[in-house]
């Protein structure tokens, strides 16, 4: 192999070898992740046959976490983490506190330093954004209040994750690995000057980076060049990644996460998400697939135990301390299950904090293996127990007793008080929903004067709304039990505005049972889905994009009728 043509043998064989095994692993009903990483263990040095450049893959790799670290930045959104704050922030230290406390605990067993189990039980307990975001979007669960809840847990998890990428070089000189400066220099000095550095750099993003980097790119969209602001999206994450670390001593990653964050503040935010996507998704297939070329298949082999202690901890160790803290904070048995299923899986942060602790002397060359091989495994199984959430709910609630006295126990939350006005609540509108839509739908209300009762299954929003005397009740409104307390049967109109079409039908079911007369109104995005829903239902279902075509029609007839008047 010509040594000038390293970089682009190594770029077509990962991407080739990528597409190869992603596609088989897609066949096999697994995610395409899984693929790219054993199209890595094919070209690597642990197997025979081709050896890609490791150096040249591992310097791609670094384009990709830049690229993966802005995508978080871009879609992380600040009021969707607070309206599910006060579960997804306790539920994701505390996973975090128990994974990483079970890996300092096999690490001590197998005669690791505290450092290596430190970075060891970080890298278990998080989760994969990418896995994730797929596995809700196939199941069509990604704006459930389970969706929610599951992408808030994964988003606190993230900025833990970030903020351990900054600490750990100033650590980990004291925790025995190598000093961030190469010298001795205390553990106080070494992260104050490392919070003085992060302090300076999210300063300067905040206040500079959100007003500069957004008037920039709407400078480069009146260009009206597609190409000329693609290039201005990825030059903004590679240039803010790599400015941050030469100026300010901040990780890659961190700087990117700041970029895709004051380039969300852009009304552009959605187009940069779409025009950069395609080369985020090349450079995820490099970074993927360079781990892969970084895995021993002999540690299976070698240590097949502590194979399956990692796996352990990742499917069934965090999982079950999430899922007993969904239950404690009184949210329904399915969500608990939902969540500890999303969580039961590792991926690219794992990665990332394996490759920081080996670079920095913490944590031996088998962590990383033991830690991809939990990835592959865990990530190749996470199909398998979405599936088995329904019959795991079921079995749960038929033999454990625990379950259903928490199930069964009074919630607050779950009945109205008995102050609210009798007539409130007769000839009120039942609103299912407290998102963007239904948010909306009921400033309509109050601006009209029309009472109504809010089923919402976000603990918090119901709290919020019962503040400002708006009555409410917590729970699925596909329990009769749920619009029961939302006094269904004296209502005039139930309006369904969750996104969450699948439970539709029994909401329906159960009004049309306990009031006859009452009028049904259903969101949907789907054609197929409203005429359905119609002739179940009878129903009047709204389709989100004809509506907006209708309203924007209206306009332009009634502009056209006006300028015809004024002639």
């Amino acid at each position: 192999m010509h040594h000038e043509l390293s970089l682009i043998t190594t770029i077509a064989a990962a991407l080739g070898f990528g597409l190869l095994f992603g596609m088989l692993a897609v066949r096999l009903k697994l995610p395409a992740l899984v693929g790219y990483l054993a199209a890595g263990i094919v070209i690597g040095p642990a197997t025979p046959g081709f050896v890609a450049d490791v150096g040249l893959a591992s310097q791609l790799a670094e384009i990709g976490v830049m690229l993966l670290m802005f995508g978080v930045g871009l879609h992380f959104s600040l009021r969707d983490l607070l309206d599910v704050r006060k579960i997804a922030l306790p539920g994701a230290i505390l996973q975090i506190a128990v994974a990483t406390a079970m890996g300092i605990g096999m690490a001590y067993l197998w005669g690791w330093s505290l450092g290596a189990g430190l970075v060891f039980g970080l890298a278990l307990s998080v989760a994969s954004t990418v896995v994730l975001l797929r596995a809700l979007e196939s199941r069509g669960i990604l704006d459930s209040m389970n969706g929610r809840i599951a992408v808030g847990w994964l988003v606190v998890e993230d900025l833990v994750t970030v903020l351990v990428l900054v600490l750990l070089p100033a650590l980990a000189g004291p925790l025995g690995g190598k000093s961030a400066d190469g010298g001795d220099t205390s553990l106080l000095y070494a992260l104050g000057k490392t919070l003085l550095q992060v302090g300076a750099f999210v300063a300067f993003m905040l206040i500079v980076g959100r007003k500069l980097f957004p008037w920039f790119l709407w400078k480069v969209a009146k260009t009206a060049s597609r190409e000329l602001f693609t290039l201005a999206v990825i030059a903004a994450a590679v240039g803010i990644a790599y400015g941050s670390s030469e100026l300010f001593g901040v990780s890659f990653a961190l700087g990117a996460f700041f970029a895709g964050m004051v380039l969300r503040e852009s009304d552009l935010s959605h187009r940069a998400a779409e025009e950069s996507l395609p080369l985020r998704d090349a450079f995820s297939v490099l970074f993927f697939v360079s781990v892969g070329m970084l895995f021993d298949p002999m540690v299976l082999v070698e240590s097949p135990f502590r194979v399956l202690a990692v796996v352990a901890v990742i499917i069934f160790g965090k999982s079950i301390a999430a899922m007993l803290l969904v239950l404690a904070l009184r949210y329904p048995l399915n969500t608990a299950i939902t969540v500890s299923a999303s969580l039961a899986q590792i991926g690219e942060f794992s990665f990332i904090l394996a490759a920081l602790g080996i670079s920095l002397g913490l944590m031996p060359q088998e962590g990383q293996s033991l830690i991809l091989a939990g990835a592959i495994i865990s990530i190749a199984v996470n199909p398998l127990l979405f599936t088995a959430i329904e019959p795991l709910q079921r079995w749960l609630r038929t033999n454990s007793q625990a379950v259903r006295n928490m199930e069964a126990s009074p919630d607050p939350l779950a009945e109205l008080p008995m102050s609210v006005p009798h007539e409130r609540l007769t000839g009120q509108v039942v609103l299912v929903g407290f998102g963007r839509v239904g948010r909306r739908i009921a400033d309509e209300l109050t601006a009209q004067g029309v009472h109504f009762v809010v089923a919402e299954q976000n603990r918090e929003l119901v709290e919020a709304l019962r503040r400002r005397d708006q009555p409410a009740v917590v729970g699925n409104a596909a329990e009769p039990a749920v619009l029961i307390q939302a006094h269904i049967a004296r209502a005039a109109v139930l309006v369904i505005a969750t996104p969450d079409t699948f439970e539709v039908r029994a909401m329906i079911e159960t009004a049309k049972m306990l009031n006859p007369t009452i009028r049904c109104v259903v969101r949907t995005h789907n054609e197929e889905e409203a005429e359905l829903l119609r002739k179940e239902t009878g129903g009047r279902v709204f389709i989100g994009e004809q509506e907006l075509a209708g309203s924007m029609t209206r306009y332009v007839v009634e502009t056209l009728e006006k300028k015809a008047h004024a002639h």
